[in-house]
């Protein structure tokens, strides 16, 4: 339910800030991902460039 109306109120070109750390979830909704680590931001990722291993890298405040 909550993911539907999440992608109504996006289709009607609202901007949704979505929090969590379900990666998955994150993934097949986001249309952009920033990712914190320590209050700091480590990664900011398009849709196309968001992969669980370059957000995972950049939640652990690794370089890759």
């Amino acid at each position: 339910e909550v993911h539907r109306i999440i992608s109504e109120l996006a289709a009607r070109g609202l901007a949704i800030i979505l929090i969590s750390s379900e990666l998955p979830e994150v993934l097949a909704m986001a249309d952009r991902v920033i990712v914190l680590h320590e209050g700091r931001v480590t990664g900011a990722f398009a849709r196309s460039e968001a992969t669980q291993e370059r957000v995972m890298f950049a939640a652990t405040g690794q370089e890759r």
